[in-house]
């Protein structure tokens, strides 16, 4: 199946199962605000606020990663024969922490397990948008929204932006993080800075938490201004 978008129509060509026939058809899909941003800058706070202005669905990245991580899915398995047994734990899950301190110092290591991980992750943020009904607005939320090739599927871009200190003190006192680790953690995200070129709105998370609110509601009126300029 090939597609090709048009703000919310989709052209798709469908083929038979010997592929010798094909059919077109234009589909309606949700709007996706892509919401991306490095780790700690408060994104799932922007999600909650959104949700409250009237977003359908959030879809988190890292939360899928956590669910495909568990005892009994295919990834975990995956990992294990990559990185060895010791990445897995007691009852058959991924051991983040283990798996962290494997791959957060090493970028060689990070970019294998990242090639391992992202097809899974793919295919579930793709199954969790094509659940949403054409009228609904969804939010996708994943650190690397960009570099994964999601931006596509996105109406809006949204890029949250945090100082480097208040993102270290949060994972040392929120996530438990040593501040060793927290600093690896950091050392190993994308450069903020790329992204910004890119993006319908910039929410600078450097304030309280009332001036983020009111970030996000002009930013999220300034989106929903822009997709009813798409309606037909």
């Amino acid at each position: 199946m090939n597609s090709m978008r048009n703000g919310r129509r989709w052209r798709v060509e469908r083929h038979d199962e010997g592929g010798d026939n094909a059919s077109e058809e234009v589909v309606t899909v949700p709007y996706i605000l892509g919401l991306t941003g490095n780790i700690a800058s408060g994104k799932t706070t922007v999600a909650l606020f959104l949700l409250e202005l009237g977003v359908s669905t959030y879809i988190d990245a890292d939360t899928v990663v956590h669910e495909l991580y568990l005892p009994g899915q295919a990834l975990p398995t995956a990992l294990a024969q990559t990185f060895g047994p010791g990445v897995l734990d007691s009852a058959g899950g991924v051991d983040r922490r283990a798996l962290g301190a494997i791959v957060f110092n090493d970028p060689q290591r990070l970019r294998q397990l990242e090639s391992i991980v992202h097809p899974f992750v793919r295919e579930a943020l793709l199954s969790r948008i094509r659940a949403l009904g054409p009228d609904e607005i969804g939010v996708l939320d994943a650190i690397k929204l960009v570099e994964s090739g999601y931006a596509p599927f996105c109406h809006g871009l949204w890029v949250v932006t945090c100082p480097q200190a208040i993102q270290l003190q949060r994972l040392i006192t929120q996530r438990g993080l040593s501040e060793e680790d927290a600093r690896a953690r950091l050392a190993a995200q994308p450069p903020i800075e790329a992204k910004l070129p890119l993006a319908t709105a910039v929410i600078h998370n450097d304030g309280s938490l009332e001036n983020l609110r009111q970030q996000v509601t002009e930013a999220w009126r300034r989106f929903k201004a822009s997709i009813e300029e798409q309606e037909p």
